[in-house]
């Protein structure tokens, strides 16, 4: 990731530059990630019980 991305993604989260000094890049990654699940709406499937036990199962 350049700079510039990093900064780019700072600014479309409303990130300031003071705000920046107490995040680490892993930390903003991870909220633009979690903005655009957000942005996305729900999720197509959700998991019931049944695939809970399948899943606890593996």
């Amino acid at each position: 990731m350049t700079t510039a991305l990093f900064l780019l993604r700072a600014v479309q989260l409303g990130i300031s530059l003071s705000d920046l000094e107490l995040l680490t890049i892993g930390m903003v990654n991870d909220m633009y990630a979690e903005a655009n699940n957000d942005r996305d709406g729900e999720y197509a499937t959700l998991a019931d019980q049944e695939d809970m036990d399948r899943f606890a199962r593996m």
